[in-house]
Order: structure tokens, then C-alpha cells, then sequence
């Protein structure tokens, strides 16, 4: 279910050691004909998925899936700002959409299940969501800074837990 909630402001941020860290590493390449637009680093994200499996139909075991290549670019429209942390390799892609509008976020999970160039969108249940920016304003050509915690459930057995820092300039 789609839930807007009102986002935390840090305008100290963009001072946390996890961008000076990031900013020393060069951005990551997904795939050979990517067009890169940051020198460094845009995002320090770990995404956990989880989910539980049956054997011999009475026990349940647990599976762990750890994702960590994740980048963010964000984009300005009508009045709304839009952070993509996905990790698109030009086939399928595996993240969150942010939509940012006023002083209120909504968070929306990429389906990864995808044809090449297409994006689509998975229903999910939030456990809990924050979103911190350096910000409340925005304008193209402007740097913003964040911080992502977000729980949700995809469906009855999987669970994803998404955390991390981002940044990048605004188109």
C-alpha cells in the first residue's frame, strides 16, 4: 500500500564520513555502454532480501540475498523530485523509487522482472520508512544528500530491507 510520510531534514549531512568515503572510489559501471555520469561514488546502499522456503513441507528455511551496487540520479519535474537508487545493468534493475513532493516522501519498489528499457513497479507492504535529505527545497543542478531506511514485505514470504546513504546532482 502507497503511503506518503513526511521525511526528516539534516542539513549537516552532507558532513557524514560515509560521502567522504564514497567520494574516493569511482562510480560503479553496470554495463559497457553506460553513460556515467558522476566521477565518484553516488550511493553507499545495502539491500537485504530475505524470504522463507518449505522443506519436506514442514520446516522452513531461511534464504538471504545481499545486494550493494546501487547508484542514485534524481530528476526534477512539476514540482516533484525524483530519486532513482536502482541498480539497472541494462537488462533488469533491482531498487527504489522515491517521489518527493512538498515535505512528504513515498517510496516505491522496482520490479525487477523487467524487459530491456521498461520499469515497472512491485505492490509491497512497508514495515517502516525513512527518508533524511539536506534539504527541503530543490532545483535542477542542485546537490542533494540522503539517508534511505525502509523495510517493506513483497509478498507473504519475502522481506526486503533497504539502508543507506546517497547523493547526487539534480537534473
Amino acid at each position: 500500500m502507497e503511503k506518503f510520510e513526511k521525511f526528516k531534514i539534516d542539513k549537516k549531512l552532507n558532513k557524514n564520513d560515509t560521502f567522504k568515503l564514497i567520494s574516493k572510489y569511482p562510480e560503479l559501471i553496470l554495463y559497457k555502454s553506460e553513460k556515467i555520469e558522476s566521477t565518484s561514488r553516488t550511493a553507499f546502499i545495502v539491500q537485504e532480501d530475505y524470504y522463507y522456503e518449505m522443506f519436506l513441507e514442514r520446516r522452513k528455511r531461511l534464504q538471504f540475498f545481499t545486494f550493494d551496487d546501487y547508484k542514485c540520479s534524481a530528476q526534477y519535474k512539476n514540482d516533484t523530485l525524483s530519486i532513482w537508487l536502482n541498480n539497472y545493468n541494462g537488462y533488469f534493475g533491482n531498487g527504489v523509487l522515491i517521489k518527493v513532493s512538498e515535505d512528504q516522501f513515498l517510496i516505491r519498489d522496482i520490479d525487477p522482472k523487467t524487459r530491456k528499457g521498461e520499469v515497472k513497479f512491485i505492490n509491497s507492504s512497508p514495515v517502516y520508512q525513512n527518508l533524511t535529505l539536506d534539504k527541503s527545497k530543490f532545483k535542477r543542478n542542485d546537490s542533494i544528500y540522503g539517508f534511505i531506511k525502509y523495510k517493506t514485505k513483497i509478498d507473504s514470504s519475502v522481506t526486503k530491507f533497504f539502508q543507506g546513504y546517497f547523493r547526487t546532482k539534480i537534473k
